[in-house]
């Protein structure tokens, strides 16, 4: 049987799009959205394709922006998957293949949906849009923040967003994303001097007074959170020094750690008590910060309420509203203003080797979102 969501998830997975590459995948969508009266600019920067499209919407309507990328990640030892993992198969109700849940097959949801919402009501008083990107699983420079900052700049309107990332965890729609924590990252370098270990006065060991400071990095309470995020985390992901030979101290240490912050704090107040702290304990040191993103927080409102009506008309099921977990293209788009949240498929396997998603979720899914186009652009 036909199923015209599964089939263009199946074209989407064939090409093996490799971020930042697209690989043909965006002018399928732009050639499908073009045949039902969207207007495409493409919006490349650099090594990244994207694309800005948008149909409809009359004065003082609202815009609602489907966003979404058609890079993936690598596929690993090919040798490990049940079948090649760009060749699409369907196995026991699971459509397997790289990007099935991460996020092709969300992207195939979107644009059936927009089809049958335009079919059904080819004048909609709002104006419906989508912001494609290849480059949101490497390096995330030259894909949505540039779009974003193009659209800042014209002060282009999008009031909402529906990031189509795997948000779900045991069946589609129980989780949507209201929000993200922030991410910021600080690569900092304690200063000693190197000398022979026999002769410990004649150098200074910055890993020995480097100790101190990060026992209390450690042991920190940044703060407990609050009814949307958790407790902000840091945690230690680097940790080099020494020559490799036993009888050298080193002349430096490197540290990078990282913080997933809440709205209880400012990525300028973590910087100012971290380098509080190295003051306070006597290093000289060097440090670099590296903020890939401010937290973000979509409350009730006319976007979530629409997105749980229209999880609980399909799936009868309340959506839990949630902040946790990784960081999203979601928090550039929140710089517009703009209410953001995520609904997409289970995520249980996204960058796993035998990436899959259940078939009929992608169809529910697109069912999903053509119910939240209905509520906020008719």
């Amino acid at each position: 049987m036909f199923c015209p969501v599964i089939t263009l998830a199946q074209q989407l997975i064939k090409r093996p799009s490799l971020s930042p590459h697209d690989e043909g995948c965006q002018q399928m969508m732009i050639e499908r959205l073009k045949a039902i009266g969207f207007t495409v600019e493409e919006m490349n920067f650099g090594d990244t394709l994207n694309f800005w499209a948008w149909r409809g919407g009359h004065d003082g309507a609202p815009t609602l922006a489907f966003a979404g990328h058609t890079d993936v990640v690598p596929a690993g030892d090919e040798s490990h998957w049940h079948q090649p993992p760009f060749e699409p198969t369907i196995q026991d109700g699971f459509l397997y293949g790289r990007g099935a849940a991460d996020m092709k097959g969300s992207l195939a949801a979107m644009v059936v949906a927009a089809e049958r919402f335009v079919a059904a009501d080819p004048n909609h008083s709002g104006r419906l849009a989508f912001l494609i990107t290849s480059d949101e699983e490497a390096s995330a420079v030259n894909g949505t923040v540039k779009v974003v900052e193009a659209l800042a700049a014209r002060r282009e309107r999008v009031d909402y967003c529906l990031v189509g990332e795997p948000s779900s965890t045991e069946r589609v729609g129980d989780v949507v994303k209201n929000g993200r924590r922030g991410s910021i990252t600080a690569n900092l370098t304690i200063h000693g001097t190197q000398g022979h270990v026999a002769y410990p006065h004649l150098a200074d060991n910055p890993v020995h007074r480097a100790t101190p400071f990060i026992n209390e990095l450690v042991n920190t309470e940044w703060d407990r959170g609050n009814e949307f995020f958790p407790a902000t985390s840091m945690q230690i992901a680097n940790i080099r020094a020494g020559t490799g030979s036993n009888n050298v101290i080193p002349g430096k240490m490197f540290v990078q750690f990282n913080f997933r912050y809440s709205t209880e704090l400012t990525h300028e107040q973590i910087m100012h008590q971290v380098q509080a702290m190295l003051e306070r304990h006597q290093l000289r040191y060097t440090i670099e910060w590296n903020l890939s993103g401010k937290p973000f927080l979509t409350p009730r409102g006319k976007l979530v309420d629409a997105v749980s009506h229209a999880v609980e008309y399909y799936a009868a099921t309340t959506p839990q509203l949630l902040t946790n977990g990784g960081t999203s293209d979601g928090r550039f788009i929140a710089q517009l203003g703009t209410q953001v949240v995520e609904l997409g498929p289970v995520n249980a396997t996204i960058h796993k080797v035998n990436e899959c998603v259940k078939a009929s979720d992608l169809q529910l899914l697109s069912r999903m979102y053509q119910k939240i186009m209905e509520q906020l652009l008719v």
